[in-house]
């Protein structure tokens, strides 16, 4: 089913915008539109904007807050737990200012989410119970997190037995 561009755009926000706002941002969906296909119409009932991106549209954690639930506005839905979501932060302090720099972080087996922030209507900051709270997680980036879970985390198993570490805290077995 197509959405009228508007209600889609109110679907995908997660605080209203003014009304003035609004507009702005249906003009720069518009031009970002015609730069990036100038064959494709700018009709803006046709457009679904941000190039027909999925948006999530609803983000839930679970009672025990061990698991993030992201469902987008094509259906997809990742359950992504806590403990995944704080190892692949997209913050600085976990992958660096370059490749070279990225940490591999361990023991996070028990760690919760506490509370997610809104950042305008583009991205979420989780605050986790380990007080990291640094990543700012793009809809885009969670959606990866969600598609590439079962790839990404082999890796990051894979890291943690090449350099000895545990998903466990310290002290605490496997």
């Amino acid at each position: 089913m197509t959405l009228s561009w508007l209600k889609r755009l109110g679907a995908r926000m997660v605080a209203p915008a003014p009304p003035e706002d609004i507009s702005r941002m249906k003009e720069a969906d518009a031009m970002n539109q015609a730069v990036s296909d100038p064959d494709q119409t700018t009709d803006q009932s046709a457009m679904t904007g941000r190039n027909a991106r999925p948006w999530p549209t609803e983000l839930r954690v679970s009672k025990d807050r061990r698991t993030l639930t992201v469902t987008y506005d094509d259906g997809a839905q990742y359950a992504l737990a806590a403990e995944y979501l704080r190892v692949s932060s997209p913050s600085a302090e976990v992958q660096g200012h370059s490749p070279a720099q990225r940490k591999t972080v361990p023991g996070k087996v028990n760690v919760a989410i506490m509370e997610i922030e809104p950042l305008g209507n583009y991205a979420a900051k989780i605050v986790f119970d380990d007080m990291h709270s640094t990543g700012i997680y793009g809809w885009d980036y969670l959606r990866d997190l969600g598609e590439n879970r079962e790839t990404r985390w082999q890796a990051y198993l894979d890291e943690l037995a090449a350099k000895g570490l545990s998903r466990e805290a310290p002290g605490k077995a496997v």
